[in-house]
């Protein structure tokens, strides 16, 4: 509630923060200046060239300050790092315990991008079917955010909920999201790993993530709340899965070290018990 109190309470972390936040500033600040001085372009719009052109009408229509802009920014690259670091770790956990899926992958994947060689672009993605039905179904089986919380009042709600009544204030529902998504009534054999499920003819082939149509699963919350970053957590893990594919073979380790997919339910995230251990082997590409 009163931020300011931490740096008379804490004052080594506050000049960390400090420090860190000039660094910020000074990676930051550049772009943004060189961002500004370009010619505007209907081929080109970045999420700094909206935040330029904006303006606060409460302060008399001034455009948004440096300092402000270097936290949006901040904010907007470090959102959702965690999460969708622990969902990179359960697809990656999945691959390793399904070595099938992992070679079917790496055939897409080499079949799209030049017969293997070259970089994967971010075009190539929307080319690869079986990558996105591999993501789909590790948020599916493993969703990292364990449940989402509204707030819901008046008479609709009440009837959605199957009470008569709810409090005057209204009341806060919790949405199990993994329950939701291994629902066995909605998903043949709900918790096995099964990519196919998301390929055409699956049973989750048009599934709707932000949930306006249906909701089978809701790894990104519904609705008008649903998360606005979720087409870039899902670019992120295609593009991290397919280069780690691409270039290692995963193996599962031995004894102690093998797969555990066991879920540990902490706060705010839903991560692995155990983490991740594999045995990687790099691929030799071998050009024509």
């Amino acid at each position: 509630m009163y931020p300011w109190i931490g740096k008379f309470l804490y004052p080594s972390r506050w000049g960390k923060l400090l420090a860190f936040r000039r660094q910020q500033e000074h990676y930051f600040l550049p772009l943004v200046a060189e961002i500004k001085s370009r010619k505007p372009s209907q081929d080109y719009y970045s999420y700094v060239g909206s935040l330029l052109e904006l303006c606060i009408h409460e302060l008399g229509d001034v455009q948004v300050p440096e300092g402000q802009l270097v936290s949006l920014i901040s904010e907007f690259l470090g959102n959702a790092s965690d999460s969708t670091g622990a969902a990179l770790e359960w697809t990656m956990a999945n691959l390793v315990k399904h070595p099938e899926v992992q070679t079917k992958l790496r055939a897409e994947i080499n079949s799209v991008v030049c017969g293997g060689e070259g970089f994967i672009e971010e075009t190539d993605l929307s080319r690869m079917p079986y990558l996105r039905a591999i993501v789909l179904e590790s948020i599916r089986r493993h969703p990292t955010i364990p449940f989402v919380m509204r707030h819901v009042k008046g008479d609709e709600a009440a009837k959605a909920l199957g009470v008569s009544r709810l409090p005057r204030g209204g009341t806060t529902v919790n949405f199990l999201v993994g329950k939701i998504s291994r629902n066995p009534d909605v998903w043949s054999n709900a918790m096995s790993f099964s990519p196919e499920r998301f390929m055409p003819g699956g049973e989750g082939e048009c599934v709707d993530l932000t949930g306006t149509r249906e909701i089978k699963m809701m790894p990104f919350g519904a609705g008008r709340r649903v998360c606005p970053g979720m087409t870039l957590a899902m670019f992120h893990l295609g593009y991290f899965v397919a280069n780690l594919v691409r270039e290692f073979d995963w193996l599962e380790a031995d004894g102690d070290e093998a797969v555990d997919l066991t879920e540990y339910h902490g706060f705010p995230f839903t991560t692995m018990k155990r983490g991740l251990q594999a045995r990687l082997v790099p691929l030799v590409r071998l050009k024509k």
